[in-house]
């Protein structure tokens, strides 16, 4: 018969693209293999999974505020009635489905399906793509028979005993085998040393205000090719933030201004520095494409994960940390300034880059997987 496997995962792009590219692998691999993905019907989830070719099931849970407002009190009532109905709802899900083996890869909805698969025997990994682990994580870690992390740092922060195994997380082949030259011609770089910044797909308002800054600062040296994503929240912003610096980018040759980048591995193939935030995915593909950065951790996220992601590349030299509270236009334009002025650490950053990359990772979680069948 062959292996059923059923992925949970939700919430944000960074749990469900590795989830995706994990089934992927393992389709390509054991074409045989069932695969269903459970998740939050109102989640991203539920639009990327069946578009990504493969069956989903919904099961709704909602996370705990912990900053207590009226409005965050009724969110948590909310939050503690759907906890209270998803463990039945799990076990419906799993009883129906029969499989082998459930990974969550993170978010609320993980935690009551995989708990409940490892109450009722089932096989059980998670995944922790960051290098502080969320909740989830360390709450599953005592459950599971293997937790999959994409850093070493992460044991630093969860209990000593359970079975963890590095894995990395897993990267877009599109990333990997992107062809520099190539984008560089398509995006009409030429011989100028272009610099992708980006802060969202919302987008950040001090990054696009010191971004400005930047673009202001080098746009009439000719050398630099910039492509910046304003996010949804810049669209109108931006342009404001340029006028104010007297600087009129509309048709101008070199400044690629865009709302959102939808062709990230060639932009990024392209990039001689990146200006970015710190999220797992993000500096994933940093190091597999193997690009120096100027990383700007969001300070809204859960348990400030993307400061501890950020500082893994800053201790090894491949990164540049600036926390958000420090961040002003004139720090960003000094701190680029003397990275573009000196090509001889642009090269080693770039090395120490790729010398972190995990190119394989999912097949290692596929092999994972399948060794608990």
């Amino acid at each position: 018969m062959p292996a059923k496997i059923l992925f949970v995962c939700g919430g944000t792009a960074g749990h469900i693209n590795p989830a995706l590219a994990v089934a992927s692998t393992l389709r390509k691999a054991h074409k045989d293999t069932e695969i269903l993905f459970a998740g939050n019907p109102q989640g991203m989830e539920a639009r990327l999974v069946p578009g990504a070719g493969f069956a989903f099931t919904p099961i709704e849970v909602a996370g705990f505020q912990r900053r207590l407002t009226p409005e965050n009190i009724k969110r948590n009532v909310k939050a503690a009635r759907l906890l209270a109905t998803a463990s039945g709802r799990a076990k419906k899900i799993i009883a129906d489905f029969g499989p082998d083996v459930v990974m969550g890869t993170g978010g609320y909805v993980s935690g009551p399906v995989v708990r409940q698969a490892a109450k009722m025997g089932v096989k059980t990994l998670t995944h922790e793509s960051n290098a502080y682990p969320g909740m989830t994580t360390k709450l599953l870690s005592r459950y599971v028979d293997k937790v999959l992390l994409a850093v070493p740092k992460a044991q630093d922060f969860l209990p000593k005993g359970p079975s963890y195994v590095i894995t990395g997380n897993p990267v877009r082949q599109e990333i990997i085998f992107a062809d520099r030259e190539k984008a560089r011609q398509e995006l009409g770089v030429g011989s100028r040393l272009c610099i992708l910044t980006f802060g969202g797909s919302l987008g950040a308002q001090r990054i696009n205000e010191a971004v400005a800054d930047l673009i202001a600062a080098l746009y009439g040296s000719g050398r630099v090719h910039h492509i910046h994503a304003t996010g949804q929240y810049g669209v109108e912003l931006f342009p404001q933030l340029m006028a104010e610096r007297k600087i009129d980018i509309e048709g101008a040759p070199h400044s690629d201004i865009r709302e959102y980048i939808d062709d990230m591995p060639r932009c990024l193939a392209a990039a001689d520095l990146v200006v970015s935030r710190s999220g797992a995915i993000t500096l994933t593909e940093l190091q597999a494409a193997g690009k120096p950065s100027v990383l700007i951790p969001s300070p809204n996220v859960a348990e400030n994960h993307q400061y501890h992601n950020a500082m893994v590349l800053g201790g090894r030299g491949a990164a540049v940390v600036i926390e958000e509270r420090d961040l002003t236009g004139e720090l960003l334009v000094t701190t680029v300034r003397q990275l573009i002025e000196d090509p001889q650490e642009l090269e080693n950053m770039a090395k120490n880059a790729s010398s972190m990359a995990i190119l394989d990772a999912a097949d290692r979680i596929v092999k994972e997987i399948l060794s608990l069948l």
